[in-house]
C-alpha cells in the first residue's frame, strides 16, 4: 500500500503532524488509532525543538516511511 495521497507534499514539521494523524484515521480500531494519535503528538513534543533543516527532512522521511508501514501492518492482518 502506497502512503496516503499527500505524503510527497509534506514539508514541514506541522504538515507531517497533520498527515500522521490523517493516517491515524485509516487504521481499524479506535483504541489502536489513539494509541497512534499519542504516540505522535508524543514525537511531535520530543522534536519540537529540532532546528537542522536536514535533521527536519530526515525525521519527516522516517516518520512517513514508518506510518506506510505500520497502515500495511494493520491492512494485512484484515
Amino acid at each position: 500500500m502506497a502512503p496516503l495521497p499527500g505524503a510527497e507534499l509534506v514539508q514541514t514539521p506541522l504538515q507531517l503532524y497533520r498527515y500522521l494523524l490523517r493516517c491515524c484515521r485509516q487504521l481499524p480500531t479506535k483504541g489502536i488509532q489513539g494509541h497512534y494519535k499519542h504516540a505522535v503528538r508524543q514525537s511531535f513534543r520530543v522534536h519540537s525543538d529540532e532546528d537542522n533543516p536536514e535533521r527536519i527532512q530526515q525525521i519527516i522521511k522516517r516518520a512517513i516511511e514508518d506510518a506506510d508501514w505500520i497502515l500495511n501492518k494493520y491492512k494485512k492482518q484484515n
